[in-house]
């Protein structure tokens, strides 16, 4: 596995834009999700309040590589319930009782911002609750974790073992990344580990800038991948949620980058 690109304190700085617009994008989304909302309404806002910003959505064109699919088409990943992560947008209809997770992403100056959220449409069930409530704690304890020379294993653990705990499974197929220039770059951040050996052989060091990822869901952990080539479901159509935060490792601690 790859180790992270480190960036300097003036690199990370340079990021904090992209950061932020990322969540103030988030905030108005959630702000919009009530039932009867379309997840394209929900897009075209995204994008509108990106780019007045002096951004670019960073998901919208990106390349599948797969032969015959499509660049993604939306400005943010809208998954609704069993959906994991990469729904498209679209005239779907938010109903009371739905949960939607928003994946978001910006490009500021050449830095990318990458965070996500599941939100409740209305009034849930409680354990759908309580699966949200999990996953964002998983997210805080994984964060909790880092420091510099921390091995990546153990922030890895930390998702895993909050979710498992719990009740809950974590996706495999789909994990989190470093990020900088790029939306992705080195390393890969699973949410779980080898429970014999949790060392990944990875350090983490000031300077990475990371975007970690809990995906976390209510039934088993497997997944597929929609006739799209887009869209990943929960393979027992169980529900699903995703919590994700761009965070910058410095020698003073941990900065929450895409917080407002």
């Amino acid at each position: 596995m790859e180790a992270p690109i480190l960036k300097s304190k003036e690199e990370i700085e340079a990021m904090r834009p992209a950061g932020r617009i990322v969540a103030k994008t988030l905030k108005l989304l959630r702000e919009m999700v009530v039932p009867g909302v379309t997840t394209l309404e929900l897009d075209q806002a995204a994008e509108d309040l990106i780019r007045k910003n002096g951004a670019i959505p960073a998901f919208k064109g990106y390349p599948n590589f797969k032969p015959g699919v499509i660049d993604f088409p939306g400005t943010i990943c809208a998954s609704v319930n069993e959906e994991v992560v990469h729904g498209i947008p679209c005239d779907r209809v938010l109903c009371k009782g739905d949960i939607i997770s928003i994946d978001v992403g910006a490009n500021y100056d050449g830095w990318f911002g990458d965070a996500a959220r599941t939100y409740a449409v209305g009034e849930i069930s409680r354990k759908a609750a309580k699966l949200l409530s999990v996953t964002e704690e998983s997210l805080n304890r994984a964060v909790a974790r880092l420091k510099d020379g921390v091995d990546l294993g153990w922030i890895s653990a930390a998702v895993q073992e909050h979710a498992e705990e719990n009740g809950f499974s974590v996706v495999r197929d789909f994990v989190g990344h470093g990020i900088g220039r790029e939306m992705h770059e080195p390393p890969q951040i699973p949410n779980f580990v080898n429970k014999v050996f949790r060392k990944s052989g990875v350090e983490i060091k000031a300077g990475a800038v990371l975007a970690i990822e809990p995906m976390v869901n209510m039934g088993g952990s497997a997944v597929r991948v929609g006739n799209d080539g887009w869209v990943v479901t929960t393979k027992d159509r169980s529900l699903s949620a995703h919590f994700e935060n761009t965070v910058a490792v410095t020698a003073d601690g941990v900065i929450v980058l895409t917080e407002e």
